[in-house]
């Protein structure tokens, strides 16, 4: 059974790995294969998103980390920076239940949307998002901030055209 728990300390050495696991994946993509050699987010990098407080990882039976998801706030929303599934647990439920659970989170801690960037065209990616109620945003309704990150992917080697930023409005209740 995979339960959602808040990121601990200790779990940081262990997520590098999760996210190298689940890059595996786009070797099944050719032009997008370069990614599974890709860095991924450092330990320093984890540590830094586990002070802001809004990281999660989920969880096998024996406590091990799976699967996780490292958000931040930016502005009004909470940003989605990383989610990842290890490459041997994928498709079974543990990505959505972990957005599940950040988009519960955000409405809990009155953030007004979650947004992420994202592949267009990759069926784990903006398809598997837009499902769970995400929009893609075009230019012109484009924050600044989205933008940034946009054009820091592409610096980075990202096809721009490939790429999206992604909301989704939450309700306050």
């Amino acid at each position: 059974m995979i339960r959602i728990r808040p990121t601990r300390t200790g779990d940081i050495a262990l997520l590098p790995s999760i996210e190298v696991s689940a890059g595996q994946a786009f070797r099944t993509i050719p032009e997008l294969a370069w990614i599974a050699d890709d860095d991924v987010l450092s330990e320093a990098q984890h540590q830094q998103l586990l002070r802001v407080g809004y990281c999660w990882v989920a969880t096998d039976d024996g406590d091990q980390p799976v699967g996780f998801l490292a958000a931040r706030p930016c502005a009004t929303a909470l940003h989605i920076e990383e989610l990842a599934v290890a490459g041997d647990r994928q498709g079974q439920g543990i990505g959505r239940a972990l957005m599940q659970h950040v988009m519960e989170e955000a409405r809990r801690e009155a953030f007004a949307q979650l947004s992420l960037t994202t592949f267009r065209d990759v069926a784990w990616n903006a398809p598997f998002y837009a499902g769970l109620g995400f929009r893609t945003l075009d230019d012109s309704d484009m924050p600044e901030l989205l933008a940034a990150i946009l054009d820091q992917e592409a610096a980075h080697g990202f096809p721009p055209r490939s790429r999206c930023a992604m909301v989704l409005p939450l309700i306050n209740r």
